[in-house]
């Protein structure tokens, strides 16, 4: 049986991971911080609650037992905040990797599999983005993650370390059987925000009390509003799934890197619009400046991914995405 540790598996997609890995039958430990997870969300695993700024702590998992391969999802990744905050981010994204990787070494662990960002490309001059395009992250979030690329680049090329690092576009959507789904504290990702929204109004609150907050509505889009490309959280889940076996089945000693996206843009106003007709309710909102550090456009080609990896994503659309959210959320209410 394949042993795999998960950092990061109580946090949103950590925790998806975990319950994939556990239904193909692999032996899961997940190591985290819970400073955003949640532990009960990664039921059926090894569950070790441990810091990755404390090397003692990730160098004693390691130690405990013998791994296979390493799924990396423990970073910050709150855009707003790593501006108005960019230590905690270095600290956590940046240092915490180090201290994953010298672990890794330590233990002769050279298999893992990174969670990357599309935050790492900054402003597209062209679109749909593609993993050759220039990489100038406009915030800190993106930059910390572009820091661990080339880290686990170096690292390949100086010790045969493999990775796979996934760029993904916007996760969105939940289990479809609604047990797992976004229980983060803040909420800053548009589609739980607005299914929050309709949630309270459902409840019997007021539409005018509205408490969502739409960041600009003067950016160069058709609308006004930034556009995404949005990826069901199973469909990233499949594709780590997809890169683990890549990388137990290879050893070529090299650092890869493959988009996740739709190759689809949609609006803020798209998914307000879309939440409105899958909810019933008239979802209100209010709008606020542009944050800083956010692109007005992000559309990802994930050729690459489907060439390489063999990944095939099957919850494309938009409404996918929002009724498995809104199907968890209203178990919840």
């Amino acid at each position: 049986m394949t042993n795999v540790l998960v950092v990061g598996g109580a946090g949103y997609i950590g925790s998806h991971m975990v319950a994939i890995l556990l239904k193909q039958g692999f032996r899961v430990t997940v190591f985290d911080n819970l400073s955003r997870g949640h532990k009960d969300a990664c039921e059926g695993a090894h569950f070790i609650q441990g810091n990755l700024l404390d090397f003692a702590a990730i160098s004693g998992c390691l130690s405990a037992q013998s791994f296979d391969i390493v799924f990396h999802f423990a970073a910050l990744a709150y855009v707003g905040e790593s501006v108005k905050h960019p230590e905690q981010y270095y600290q956590n994204n940046v240092v915490g990797s180090v201290n994953l990787l010298a672990a890794m070494r330590k233990h002769k662990l050279n298999r893992l599999v990174f969670s990357s960002t599309c935050a790492t490309y900054g402003e597209a001059k062209h679109l749909p983005i593609r993993e050759t395009d220039p990489q100038v992250p406009v915030n800190p979030y993106g930059f910390s993650k572009f820091v661990v690329e080339h880290m686990l680049s170096d690292y390949a090329k100086a010790y045969g370390f493999q990775s796979i690092s996934l760029r993904y576009f916007n996760s969105a959507g939940c289990d479809p059987l609604g047990a797992l789904g976004e229980r983060h504290e803040p909420e800053t990702h548009l589609i739980p925000l607005v299914l929050r929204e309709a949630l309270r109004t459902k409840l019997g609150g007021h539409s005018k009390d509205t408490a969502l907050q739409i960041f600009g509505d003067d950016y160069d889009t058709p609308d006004g509003s930034c556009q995404r490309d949005y990826v069901h959280v199973n469909d990233l889940c499949d594709a780590h799934l997809l890169a683990a076996q890549q990388l137990l089945t290879n050893d070529d000693g090299q650092a890869k890197y493959y988009n996740l996206a739709n190759a689809v843009a949609y609006s803020v106003f798209d998914v307000v619009s879309a939440c409105r007709r899958l909810t019933g309710q008239p979802i209100e909102y209010r709008i606020e400046p542009r944050r800083s550090g956010d692109p007005a456009v992000l559309i990802g080609d994930a050729q690459q991914a489907i060439k390489e990896l063999g990944w095939k994503p099957h919850r494309t659309q938009l409404d996918d995405m929002i009724s498995s959210a809104w199907n968890y959320l209203s178990k919840g209410a």
